[in-house]
């Protein structure tokens, strides 16, 4: 799937289109996707915004098509674009080739990708599970569609900085 499916479908809904009418300020300041390759909870998308005269952040979930209201964390400016088009099956295989360099053998079980601006620049922030609890984080910088950063840690080591910290 790409984002530009995702953004019609959000943008042809009622609870879209009556939301706008509502807050035609609003705009989207972040995108959430995860991508189960197990097929165990399947994929979901949601795409946060932010009502600048009320001070309140909403997201609304494709998969069921309902708007929630989210903890508010302060002020948001930035503005995410959805003007672009991400191809989420070209991003596993960069991720995919990636792991392959870096000696990572097992194959992809969820992906989790946050959509947000960083340096007035959009980027994926990504979290990629592998077997053997495996954690991958790459951050895709999508004006260049390349890999900024990439780090493997295991669930193994997190519990251990936890437990150095108490």
């Amino acid at each position: 799937m790409n984002l530009q499916f995702y953004i019609e479908k959000l943008k042809n809904s009622d609870v879209f289109k009556n939301f706008m009418k509502e807050n035609p300020n609003a705009f989207a300041c972040s995108g959430f996707f995860v991508i189960d390759k197990n097929g165990k909870e399947g994929d979901k998308q949601h795409f946060d915004f932010w009502i600048p005269e009320s001070k309140k952040l909403m997201s609304f979930q494709l998969e069921n098509m309902q708007l929630i209201p989210l903890e508010n964390f302060g002020e948001i400016s930035d503005r995410i674009s959805l003007e672009q088009d991400i191809d989420f099956e070209k991003v596993e295989r960069m991720i995919e080739e990636r792991m392959m360099k870096e000696g990572i053998k097992k194959g992809i079980q969820k992906m989790l990708f946050s959509l947000q601006l960083k340096n007035k620049k959009n980027f994926l922030v990504g979290n990629v599970f592998v077997p053997t609890l495996g954690l991958i984080t790459a951050i895709i910088n999508l004006e260049d569609m390349k890999i900024d950063e990439f780090k493997k840690k295991s669930f193994m080591e997190m519990i251990n900085v936890f437990k150095r910290k108490k």
